[in-house]
């Protein structure tokens, strides 16, 4: 959400990334988004400088509404209805997270956006990204970088030229070999409830279509 700088918000990113999304729903696809907040609030770096951890967890989930919120403004500023569902209520704000509510705005055919994480500290946005996919039967999560890798490497392709970019490789083998997918909470929640993950580059135009249109996308893990 923050564009170049890394930091805050940046308009342009959120309306590219708010079309992205309505060009998917424009296929067909029902969409949910799980948002982070590290353009606001590193959760772990507060807790590293003596903050209490839940407390500087906290911190993070609010930071992830703000996204929520800004993603919702560009999603229906571009004629996409959308809902914002977080789990700490703030009813004046947003919807509380109920699941039966939530498949009911997919069923109207809204974007629903999912705020706060898990609702609890030491949980990060992708466990929660992988509960609520697992909780509305999502056929897949799509787990999009913003840092210009477009997929799961064996090093850090930015700072090791030639590392190893895996086209396919199995949940066990990312926890195995400790590749920066995922948290290992995630992995292991999609990997029991057969949830396969696509990991590829948010940052590069008509990347979501291509997936869903079969093509040869980033880093597919699942089982193998």
């Amino acid at each position: 959400m923050a564009g170049l700088s890394g930091q805050g918000l940046d308009g342009d990113t959120l309306a590219a990334t708010a079309l992205e999304i309505i060009a998917v729903r424009e296929m067909g696809v029902d969409v949910t988004v799980v948002v982070g907040g590290g353009n606001f609030w590193r959760g772990r770096q507060g807790a590293m400088t003596g903050m209490d951890a839940t407390q500087s967890d906290h911190i993070g989930m609010l930071g992830t509404v703000m996204n929520a919120l800004a993603l919702q403004d560009a999603l229906e500023r571009a004629g996409q209805t959308t809902r914002v569902q977080s789990a700490i209520e703030m009813p004046r704000i947003a919807e509380p997270y109920i699941r039966r509510r939530a498949m009911r705005h997919l069923e109207k055919g809204r974007v629903v956006i999912f705020a706060a994480g898990t609702g609890n500290p030491f949980f990060t946005t992708d466990t929660a990204a992988a509960l609520r996919a697992a909780e509305i039967d999502a056929e897949a999560l799509l787990k999009g970088t913003h840092s210009g890798v477009d997929g799961v490497y064996d090093a850090d392709p930015r700072i090791v030229p030639d590392a190893k970019k895996y086209e396919e490789v199995s949940y066990i083998e990312v926890m195995t070999k400790n590749l920066k997918v995922m948290d290992a909470t995630a992995i292991a929640f999609c990997r029991d409830n057969k949830i396969p993950i696509v990991v590829f580059d948010m940052s590069a135009p008509g990347r979501l279509q291509a997936i869903l249109r079969g093509d040869a996308v980033g880093t597919i893990v699942h089982d193998r």
